[in-house]
């Protein structure tokens, strides 16, 4: 929950080559771009202000952001109820195109897409039974569902981004990523994020 927050945006930097089908069954494969930098960044709760699950703060940093590169990041996030599993998460993807959000749809699982079972991609990176990831084991995070109810604090901790790709679509600009997360039916917090890209057009440099 605490990792989906802080790294909504860079998560959907990590997809590489995507094939798509077209009218005539003819599947053509489209070289990815590289992602070079992140800029601009920052995030706001979104939704009803009586929603149980807030942002109380995120920091990124440095700004710009140099793919790849230190990323230096600090997370509060705060919930008054508890996410069981199923926990919904549905993304909405949008860039800013002469002046207007333009929704990118899901195709292949990236971009405007909604994930049924949070819980379950969770056990899918982290094994159940396995101890959760540095730095969250230091800090008492847990990396699997449920979620109890309280505040999660990760303190100003450094990671390493490597290199990363993007589906060719993807080129410079704005971007905006709004997050409902939901669990038994029921809105439990709404993160709105928006960064600039900075990207290569052809080829890996």
């Amino acid at each position: 929950m605490l990792q989906m927050w802080s790294y909504a945006f860079l998560a959907c930097l990590t997809l590489g080559h995507v094939s798509l089908g077209t009218a005539t069954g003819v599947v053509i494969n489209r070289a990815p771009v590289r992602v070079l930098g992140v800029n601009g960044f920052s995030w706001s709760n979104c939704g009803a202000e009586t929603l149980p699950g807030k942002i109380q703060a995120l920091t990124i940093l440095p700004d710009p952001l140099v793919i790849p590169g230190e990323m230096t990041t600090s997370v509060i996030l705060n919930t008054t109820v508890g996410l069981t599993s199923p926990v919904k998460i549905a993304v909405t993807a949008q860039k800013e195109m002469v002046g207007k959000w333009l929704t990118i749809p899901c195709l292949d699982g990236f971009g405007s897409c909604t994930y049924d079972d949070f819980c379950d991609n969770l056990d899918q990176m982290i094994l159940p039974g396995l101890p959760c990831p540095e730095p969250l084991r230091s800090y008492g995070i847990p990396c699997h569902c449920p979620f109890q109810p309280g505040t999660y604090y990760l303190p100003v901790s450094q990671f390493y981004i490597p290199s990363l790709s993007l589906p060719y679509w993807f080129t410079d600009g704005n971007y905006r990523l709004t997050i409902v997360v939901s669990s038994g039916g029921q809105e439990v917090g709404c993160g709105e994020i928006t960064f600039s890209l900075v990207a290569s057009l052809s080829q890996w440099l």
